[in-house]
This record gives C-alpha cells, sequence and structure tokens, in this order.
C-alpha cells in the first residue's frame, strides 16, 4: 500500500493545489475581509481546530518560522468567524476546480465516481495523532460533487500532513529544517534560496544549515551527504507508509476505478498548474 499512497498522493495533490494557486479561494477570503493572503490561508485551513491559539495552529502546521503563525492567528478571526473562512475556501476552491475542468469534465460521471470513492477512503481513516485530519473530518461533506472531490482530497492532504509531521518529529528535523532538506531534494542550491525559507532571518538560517553540518545531513557546501539523502528517502517512505490507511477501504476494483477516474482531472489541472 505504500506506492498505493504515493500514487494517490500525486494524483490528488493538484486537486487540493487550487486552494493556494487559483485566484477564486483568495478572493471569496478577501471579499470577507482579509487583508492578505496569509491572514486568508492561517484563517481558512486552522478554522477546523476551532479559535485555538496562535501556539495550537502552529503546532499542528508545524512547517512555520517562529511567529509566523501569530502574525495572522487569532487576529484574522476577530471580525470572521471561522466557519465563514472556512466556507469561502471551499467555495473558492470548487469554483477554480470547476473553471479548470469546463463543464463537461466537471459534470461528468468519472467525476462523480472520483469524488465518491476518494470521499469513502477520506472518511475512513483512524483520527487518532490526526489533528489536522481529525479537525476537517468534523466539517460535513458537501453533496456538490465537485465540491465533495476538493473536500475529499484536502481531508487526504490533512491526514497524509499530520503523518508527514509524525515522521519528522521522530527524525528530529524541525519545520525550517524539513524545507532545507526539501530544496535540496529539488536541487535547489543554495538551499536557503529555497522560496519557503528564504525570507527569514540569514542568523537564522545559517544557525539551521549548521545544525545540519553538526549532524551529518548536509556537507561544508550546502548540499546533501549521504546520510542527509538517506533520512530523506526514510521520511518520504515512512509519510507513504502512514498515509496508506485511508485507501484499506477501496477493494482492489475500487481503486483501479478511483485511479482511473482521476486520471483525465488531474491531466488537465497539471496542464494549467492548478491555476
Amino acid at each position: 500500500m505504500t506506492s498505493t499512497a504515493r500514487r494517490m498522493f500525486e494524483l490528488l495533490e493538484p486537486i487540493c493545489l487550487v486552494t493556494f494557486f487559483a485566484d477564486e479561494c483568495n478572493a471569496e477570503l478577501s471579499a470577507l475581509g482579509h487583508r492578505t493572503y496569509w491572514d486568508g490561508y492561517f484563517a481558512s485551513r486552522a478554522a477546523p481546530l476551532g479559535r485555538v491559539p496562535a501556539e495550537v495552529v502552529d503546532a499542528a502546521f508545524y512547517s512555520f518560522a517562529d511567529g509566523e503563525v501569530a502574525r495572522h492567528i487569532p487576529s484574522a478571526w476577530e471580525t470572521i468567524p471561522p466557519e465563514a473562512s472556512v466556507a469561502a475556501r471551499e467555495r473558492g476552491s470548487a469554483a477554480s476546480l470547476r473553471r479548470i475542468l469546463g463543464d463537461e469534465l466537471a459534470g461528468s460521471p468519472g467525476l462523480v465516481r472520483a469524488a465518491d470513492l476518494t470521499t469513502k477512503a477520506a472518511t475512513s481513516a483512524p483520527t487518532a495523532g490526526r489533528v489536522m485530519y481529525a479537525g476537517m473530518r468534523s466539517l460535513p461533506v458537501p453533496s456538490d460533487p465537485v465540491a465533495r472531490l476538493w473536500h475529499s482530497a484536502t481531508m487526504l492532504r490533512e491526514h497524509r500532513g499530520d503523518g508527514h509531521i509524525a515522521a519528522l518529529v521522530g527524525a528530529r528535523i524541525g519545520g525550517t529544517e524539513a524545507h532545507i532538506l526539501s530544496a535540496l531534494d529539488m536541487d535547489i542550491h543554495p538551499p536557503e534560496s529555497f522560496g519557503r525559507v528564504h525570507h527569514l532571518p540569514k542568523k537564522r538560517l545559517a544557525a539551521v544549515m549548521n545544525g545540519l553540518r553538526e549532524r551529518g545531513l548536509v556537507d561544508a557546501e550546502g548540499r546533501f551527504t549521504d546520510a542527509g539523502r538517506e533520512l530523506k528517502q526514510h521520511i518520504e517512505t515512512l509519510t507513504d507508509e502512514l498515509a496508506a490507511a485511508p485507501y484499506d477501504a477501496l477493494s482492489a476494483t475500487e481503486l483501479d476505478e478511483l485511479i482511473a477516474a482521476l486520471k483525465p482531472i488531474t491531466a488537465r489541472l497539471e496542464a494549467t498548474g492548478s491555476r
């Protein structure tokens, strides 16, 4: 099931990415009154957790540097209820999917079947230790097939993300360190130039790189050592293993059906960069 989890991630991730890359979600959140993209991002993604403090959101998201979450939470909820933000996120994301896929694909029996099977998988896994996934599971599943496909794909994304964080914690890799390892895995050099971290203070980035060097994970030039590459692969393999449980709910035939139904959807989204 490890290879299944990786294949499903590849097929479902472009569906989830419309939330972050396409215009409609940001427009919906801006219309609510969120001042910036990041206000809307933190408010809408964290909304299923309820009105928790920044410390809880920071722990659940894991990948943001100290103080980043606190610049948006809880201020982003002071005048806009979390429930309104999460509803706007769903509306905008579904609207993006409909636009990108077009009427024929968005209204096809294949999309309806993909939505049904994705939902079956997404609502079947244990929630223990899965904070973000449990939050998404607490929300009602939309009746509209396009919105349901996005919602269930996002549930599976958060399930996978929870497992990925568990793998990182077990490997003693923090959020910023994880971004550096990802940059190296993508052959970005220097890794400090990666878009997710390049804005951080140089002193902070230097400390992270020094820590990775001291552990023997990167070399003097800031590139992977063999040990670093091995650790990155271990984290990814464990992430796949921990992401496999939802697909146990599908029979082999259903899994084949789901993959076949998702292929044209994913192909269309990949062709547009989920924008």
